[in-house]
């Protein structure tokens, strides 16, 4: 992955889209957090770096004149300086950290910003473009028809309120009077909790190569910032002399790709709670501050923090014909890591859209309070997934492949063959619910003549499932061997072919390799795409 890549996906991960919800924010189930600091034992003589609860002159209780305005909008730099140094001090009184430089802010207009934004987006390479979109297709999230990126752009709007930007240290504030600009004090804090994270924890370090680490690690970073930002909120008009609430009215997309946006809202959802267990578990910050040294590593443990769950290491086995191969990003096999959050989404995402069918039922998939719910029967039983993009080898030999010239063979491992099961019957469903036809009658074999085409495979194996997907029947069994041979029905009962037992498809020594903890797990540098998805991470206001 290219230090451009690392970047833009850090970049926009840390996007504060003004789109997404308070109402998600405000009902995130954070525990309220007593202020770090006392005002009756202020030192005399406080300093910036030393004193929590206190930047530049500013104490975090101290009241500005803008603060009685009918509105926010700050008439010059110095209102706008006094602003952040009371929000810095705000942020630190909550956190019980200090900032350790200064974190300038710079406000640029929306024209600007949208004349600028792709640079939030990395510029594929037109390979890179294909497994991003082939990864997207396995997700049944954008079809053969859409190009992926564009998906993901899409959801952008024009609801973008600022970004902290890691390379810089620096905040962005979008608004659309920059001479007199609204600011929104509460996501200002959040924005600078990135930079106190950043300043503390050097977040721009993490590993961050697939749709699964991104969403653990933003599912930390995330859920601290949101954490604070609900506590930040929650004290203005109480505790503390806050800006007037801004008069912008954020634009929504006017298509969502709920698929898309239930993976990507997951650390802002899912992540306070996490963030909560740990505060519950040490009574204060300190277990917050220890995780940054040991991030959760999968969006499982976010998702299910109390568990201690072991992981398996997947490695998809090449086992294609000559006509087909692995595709190559780079030099590198391309392959992604989706997780049990970006599974969630897979089966769930359209079921906030009432005409739209989804295997995960509406009253199911969302709260009471409008969260979603990432612990499902479906998936809560994930252990590992690769996925592998491959590429009929002529097409390869030609230059960049089409659609039709693409495949897939995505593996995933389940803590026990019920959790398989479970995973086998949701996406027998998916496939129905995208018109899928059983091929000769034979389950786990189908063909999808539409937005979703090709011929795809389900082959279950104990706790292993294996998803394969081809233009054609007569295809599959060249990007993976003995895949159409037989396999297990997605009622659970065993139609294993005769053909299939005494071809040497499924040998010991296959079996054995698949429960090889020394496998190599996990994807590679190749994939270097692990879908702007992760990267966009948006907060939406309902």
């Amino acid at each position: 992955m290219t230090a451009t890549l690392t970047r833009t996906r850090f970049l926009a991960a840390l996007v504060a889209v003004s789109m997404l919800a308070l109402l998600f924010v405000a009902a995130s189930g954070a525990v309220p957090l007593l202020p770090a600091g006392d005002s009756a034992d202020r030192p005399d003589d406080p300093s910036t770096e030393d004193t929590v609860g206190y930047v530049e002159g500013y104490w975090h209780d101290d009241e500005l004149d803008v603060d009685d305005r009918d509105d926010a909008a700050i008439e010059d730099e110095d209102e706008l300086e006094s602003v952040i140094y009371r929000s810095m001090a705000r942020v630190e009184e909550i956190r019980g950290l200090t900032f350790e430089d200064e974190v300038p802010v710079d406000v640029i207009s929306r024209e600007e910003f949208q004349e600028d934004h792709e640079e939030l987006f990395v510029e594929l390479s037109a390979d890179e473009r294909v497994q991003q979109n082939v990864t997207y297709e396995a997700l049944f999230m954008v079809d053969s028809e859409t190009d992926a990126e564009a998906a993901l752009e899409a959801m952008y709007g024009d609801s973008v309120g600022g970004y902290y930007d890691p390379s810089a240290n620096e905040i962005v504030l979008v608004s659309d009077s920059p001479e007199s600009p609204e600011v929104d004090e509460v996501i200002l804090g959040h924005e600078l909790l990135h930079a106190l994270q950043d300043q503390h924890f050097d977040l721009s370090g993490y590993d961050r190569e697939t749709i699964d680490q991104d969403n653990a690690k933003n599912g930390l970073i995330e859920g601290d910032a949101v954490t604070v930002e609900t506590e930040y909120d929650r004290n203005c008009g109480v505790e503390w002399d806050c800006l007037p609430e801004t008069n912008a009215q954020p634009t929504q997309p006017s298509d969502i790709n709920w698929g898309i946006y239930a993976m990507l809202i997951h650390p802002y959802d899912e992540g306070p709670e996490y963030v909560d267990f740990l505060l519950e578990a040490d009574d204060g910050w300190s277990a917050v501050d220890a995780a940054y040294d040991d991030p959760p590593q999968h969006s499982a443990e976010v998702i299910h923090p109390d568990e201690d769950r072991e992981m398996a290491d997947v490695s998809v086995e090449d086992e294609s014909a000559d006509s087909w191969e692995p595709f190559e990003v780079d030099g590198e096999v391309a392959t992604e890591t989706v997780g049990e959050a970006g599974m969630v989404a897979m089966f769930g995402g359209n079921a906030p859209d009432p005409n739209q069918p989804s295997v995960i039922e509406d009253e199911d998939f969302l709260t009471p309070d409008f969260r979603i719910d990432y612990d499902q029967p479906y998936t809560d039983g994930w252990a590992g997934d690769q996925l592998v993009t491959y590429v009929d080898s002529d097409a390869a030999a030609n230059g960049t492949p089409a659609t039709e010239e693409t495949g897939f063979v995505w593996q995933t491992e389940w803590t026990s063959s019920e959790d398989a099961d479970q995973f086998v019957d949701g996406y027998g469903e998916l496939l129905e619910i995208n018109d899928a036809e059983a091929v000769d009658d034979r389950d786990g074999l189908y063909e999808i003549d539409g937005a979703y085409p090709g011929a795809y495979a389900v082959q279950t194996d104990g706790e292993t499932v294996t998803v394969v997907r081809a233009p054609s029947v007569d295809e599959l069994d060249d990007i993976e061997a003995g895949v159409t041979a037989g396999s297990e029905s997605t009622d659970g009962s065993d139609e294993t072919s005769e053909s299939d037992e005494t071809d040497g498809t499924e040998s010991e020594d296959d079996d054995s390799a698949a429960n090889d903890d020394s496998i190599p797990g996990f994807a590679a540098p190749g994939a270097v795409i692990a879908i702007v998805a992760a990267v966009l991470a948006a907060r939406v206001r309902n």
